[in-house]
């Protein structure tokens, strides 16, 4: 069996992904560090960053926070918060793509209508989402449309909206809404 502890602190990585809502309440949330290791620190870390950044606007770029010993990179959209947390030697900008993955991912599954009641019938979604984007702490891809795609094949044979796509229809709205975004 191998010893992964060599690697520690040599990879990219993420301490945890956020989605709250307006209020800071959970909607989806993945912690990959054990600094906080019960639910009510979990819970009262969720409610310190929804603190901090509450009175900032993030709507138009993401922004950036300190909270501790920790970066957070965080942005918003209607009534839904998104937060990814590193530590404080992590790389800024990395953590920024991570978080943009996340969001663009979303915005293409949900089909531009990001809010809190279609993240919350698509949970299933969004958490599929969050596996593809993080592992254990460690960043494994970034970009929305290859997120959205992987997700659209896991859930081929699921109800939702995106599994009627096929593959390459998944994909080129995924084109699409990078496009708009890219011509902003």
């Amino acid at each position: 069996m191998a010893n992964f502890s060599a690697f520690d602190g040599c990879c990219p990585s993420v301490k945890n992904i956020l989605l709250l809502d307006s209020e800071g309440k959970r909607v989806a949330v993945r912690y990959y560090s054990d600094d906080w290791p019960t639910n009510v620190a979990k819970l009262a870390f969720e409610k310190s960053v929804f603190v901090k950044t509450l009175k900032t606007n993030a709507r138009t770029e993401a922004d950036i926070a300190l909270l501790h010993d920790d970066i957070i990179i965080y942005k918003f959209v209607q009534d839904l918060h998104f937060f990814v947390t590193g530590s404080i030697e992590e790389n800024e900008l990395l953590l920024c793509s991570v978080l943009q993955g996340f969001f663009d991912a979303v915005t293409l599954i949900l089909r531009n209508n990001v809010d809190k009641r279609e993240a919350l019938e698509n949970l299933d979604l969004i958490f599929l989402c969050l596996d593809e984007i993080v592992d254990r702490g460690i960043i494994l891809e970034t970009d929305a449309s290859v997120i959205a795609g992987k997700v659209a094949i896991h859930n081929m044979d699921g109800d939702s909206p995106l599994a009627e796509q096929t593959l390459s229809q998944a994909l080129a709205t995924a084109r699409e809404h990078l496009t708009r975004s890219l011509l902003k």
